[in-house]
């Protein structure tokens, strides 16, 4: 199979009809052990706050391990940047990555398929994501 460019599989992907949305995966992982990565959580989901009122993040959260019991402070992150180098910049001011804690790795990737559904039930307010 002969290879093609991100953009040209981008194009053809979008010309069947596909949604060919570009986003950037952040996958970050502890540099040592847990230690600096709990002294770090605050500040960290601070500054994912901001990512998401600011919509550059799309959706964030924690991989458990392979046998879905523990958390080893793993976790992923979506961005929605103009650029890898946009993405990879503000990978690089999480203050989990800034202090050390954690190493991470940027990843483009293009959503195709799927959906969201969200139920709100008017009477009280509550949202839930399906």
């Amino acid at each position: 199979m002969a290879k093609s460019s991100w953009e040209e599989h981008h194009d053809h992907v979008k010309e069947k009809g596909l949604l060919a949305k570009k986003l950037y995966v952040v996958l970050t992982k502890p540099a040592g052990g847990m230690e600096a990565v709990m002294e770090n959580l605050q500040e960290h989901l601070k500054y994912h706050l901001e990512l998401e009122a600011n919509g550059s993040m799309f959706a964030a959260g924690p991989f458990a391990d392979d046998a879905e019991q523990e958390w080893e402070g793993e976790g992923m992150v979506i961005l929605r940047a103009n650029s890898l180098d946009e993405a990879r910049s503000i990978a690089e001011n999480d203050p989990m990555h800034k202090s050390g804690a954690r190493t991470f790795r940027v990843r483009p990737w293009m959503m195709n398929e799927g959906s969201v559904t969200i139920k709100v039930t008017y009477s009280n307010g509550q949202r839930e994501v399906i």
